[in-house]
């Protein structure tokens, strides 16, 4: 017994040692080094901290809103002890892993709740873990930290994510106005697309665009995967130096994202360099890529040649600010063809005049998925189509109540056709339930920002207001920086509280809001 005790006592230590060693050849691009153990909030003490939304239109809304939450706050989990993770985290509530592009996403509705819970801290781990090279593994354990092997792959293909890093920290420090943890994070991401730039760049293509496949890119069975100009083998892990129009477009919005970072922090000269890379890709994408007859961007072969394929992906040179205005008129009308993706709930992740789409979903043959409807969405208010973006995210949160009605809960992805959860890739059972998770950004995101029509960008102290319902609706309680705000419209009547000055942009005209209560009343 003794003995059984003792070997036991070596193992513990062994287990430890290694873990500090690697520790020591991982994370050395970020601060952060061990975890100040923290205690998890739990929703019911929560509540009052996150922002209370107002739709009298659609109570059935308002309750899904909450649900999200309080999904979302019984999946914060802490690292194990003697675990290299250094901090709390929200899960996806998928799997014993975390996965880099959930994380993500998770942030993008996780900002709204900052005061309750850090939501972006979710991201430190990844960085912590960040390989000396700068190779930042899609997949983690969440037992020891660890590469999971379904972030490897044949020749470490699938071994990334969509590189969304820098927008996520950037849409929180809108909310936060954190300098310091831009400074923090500057370093770990820059590795890291350096990393993709040498791992994941096309070299020696006519275009020199960026590859992936179905697993890195996050969508799993796409059948772009099936068109790889002769690769043989995994195709979730090819490795052809195909272009992709998604991870194209995310390293243009990475460099967009990092020379902002950089202005923010007065490093000028690497603000233009960053500049000058998004000018260069912006360029050989448009060139690349889109196709006039279709009024699409398309993958491209190693040979510079498109495919045929029409996915969502088609929509990332939107919010990654390619497209030109006459090249989102027509992505407008391809993403309103109700042929393509103006089905029952919009924006299917294959359209439905592609081989292999399933009125089912089918995973990512069809599917609805909250993270790409809401970069399609958030791209489309940004470019000024709030109308269009408003009428997608209320067809998706009736869609997502439906659901909820009859299942009592909110689920990983949709199906286009049907009010059903989405069938997942093996096509002979549903998706994951409880899934909050990136779910959270059409109850919690969308709502706010689409439906209700209020944006955030602490960095410039605005608050931006697209109001066109005249029944009650509004929000209390919502913080960015140092302020709290509550704004509520019935009628012709707006009614503003704030704790600090703000400017509000409202329906395009300006104010310079006082704190304390005023009103402005809306012209006819």
């Amino acid at each position: 017994m003794k003995k059984q005790v003792l070997l036991l006592l070596l193992l513990s230590l062994q287990i430890t040692f290694s873990w500090a060693q690697d520790s020591q050849e991982r994370g050395a691009y970020f601060y952060k080094k061990a975890y100040t153990p923290e205690a998890l909030p739990i929703f019911a003490t929560s509540r009052e901290l996150l922002p209370k939304p107002i739709l009298e239109e659609h109570p059935e809304w308002i309750e899904l809103y909450w649900k999200a939450w309080e999904i979302a706050f019984s999946n914060l989990q802490q690292p194990a002890p003697g675990s290299p993770l250094v901090a709390n985290w929200i899960d996806e509530g998928l799997t014993p892993q975390i996965f880099q592009w959930d994380t993500h996403f998770m942030a993008l509705f996780g900002r709204y709740g900052h005061r309750a819970f850090p939501f972006i801290a979710s991201h430190d781990n990844f960085y912590a873990r960040q390989h000396s090279d700068g190779m930042i593994c899609r997949i983690l354990n969440e037992a020891d930290g660890a590469d999971h092997e379904w972030g490897l792959g044949e020749n470490f293909a699938r071994t990334i994510n969509p590189p969304l890093f820098s927008w996520a920290e950037m849409e929180y420090y809108k909310f936060t106005g954190d300098k310091d943890r831009l400074r923090k994070i500057l370093p770990p991401i820059e590795k890291y697309i350096a990393w993709i730039e040498q791992h994941r760049k096309a070299h020696g293509t006519p275009h020199e665009l960026y590859w992936s496949n179905g697993q890195a890119s996050g969508m799993d069975n796409t059948p772009r995967d099936r068109d790889r100009g002769g690769h043989r083998g995994d195709i979730h892990s090819a490795t052809d130096a195909m272009g992709w129009v998604d991870m194209s477009s995310q390293m243009k919005m990475c460099y967009d994202h990092l020379s902002n970072i950089c202005q923010i922090l007065g490093e000028k000269k690497k603000a233009k360099l960053y500049q000058a890379k998004s000018a260069d890709l912006k360029a050989r994408i448009n060139s690349f890529m889109w196709n006039d007859s279709t009024g699409c961007y398309h993958d491209v072969r190693p040979d510079g040649k498109q495919t045929s394929w029409i996915t969502i992906a088609t929509f990332w040179p939107i919010i990654a600010d390619v497209a030109s205005a006459q090249q989102i008129e027509r992505l407008v009308a391809v993403l309103q063809d109700k042929k393509l993706f103006w089905r029952q709930m919009p924006l299917p992740s294959l359209a439905a005049n592609q081989p292999y789409y399933d009125k089912c979903g089918n995973y990512w043959q069809g599917g609805v998925w909250p993270p790409t409807s809401y970069m399609t969405v958030k791209g489309l208010q940004e470019k000024g189509y709030h109308h269009l973006a408003q009428r997608i995210a209320e067809k998706q949160l009736d869609a997502f109540w439906r659901v909820y009605e009859s299942t009592g809960t909110i689920w990983e992805v949709y199906a286009p056709d049907i009010y059903m959860p989405a069938t997942t890739a093996t096509h002979n059972e549903l998706c994951r339930p409880n899934f909050v998770g990136w779910a959270g950004v059409v109850p919690i995101s969308m709502l706010i920002e689409h439906v209700i029509g209020i944006t955030v960008d602490g960095s410039t102290n605005t608050v931006t207001w697209n109001t066109i319902r005249e029944t009650k609706h509004g929000i209390e309680d919502l913080y960015f920086v140092q302020n709290k705000v509550s704004l509520l419209r019935e009628g012709d009547l707006i009614e503003i509280k704030a704790t600090s000055p703000f400017k509000l942009v409202l329906n395009g005209t300006a104010y310079q809001i006082k704190s304390g209560t005023s009103q402005i009343k809306i012209k006819p």
